[in-house]
């Protein structure tokens, strides 16, 4: 239990996010701004938490595409990466993974929640819609609805 005043450093309170899950550097800096009281600060804090390897943008790429690969395409998964300041070659690669096997992941998708093909045309845009407000390409939604017909 914490005494009534009590403040935790932002080390603390970067650890305790942390604990949660895996943040970028990126994350946390956007997170923890309104609390750093001195400049400089909160940039000491995270670079000794990134030495320690606390923060490690690879596991949190890493984190975010195996949380979300089962119910995402590859689409929304790179908004979300980015979103977390996360760019670069390994991002690509991931992406490169994802979209191959985007078709089996929308297939999954789409079978979970409608698993019967469309009756008529507003079905069938609506069952698109979905897929595509999910990050899945329009060519990978368009072989899986077409499918279905």
């Amino acid at each position: 239990m914490t005494k009534p005043g009590f403040q935790p450093s932002l080390k603390g309170r970067a650890l305790r996010l942390l604990s949660q899950r895996e943040h970028t550097r990126t994350e946390l800096e956007r997170k923890l701004a309104a609390h750093e009281e001195v400049p400089g600060e909160l940039a000491r804090a995270l670079d000794e938490l990134q030495a320690r390897d606390f923060i490690n943008d690879g596991r949190a790429l890493e984190s975010v595409v195996h949380r979300r690969a089962t119910k995402l395409g590859a689409a929304r998964i790179k908004q979300e990466l980015v979103a977390k300041g996360l760019s670069g070659p390994a991002v690509a690669e991931a992406l490169d993974q994802l979209k191959s096997s985007e078709l089996s992941r929308a297939q999954a998708v789409w079978q979970k929640k409608f698993g019967t093909p469309p009756q008529d045309p507003p079905a069938r845009a609506r069952q698109m819609r979905f897929l595509i407000g999910r990050g899945f390409s329009p060519e990978v939604v368009r072989r899986i609805v077409s499918d279905k017909d």
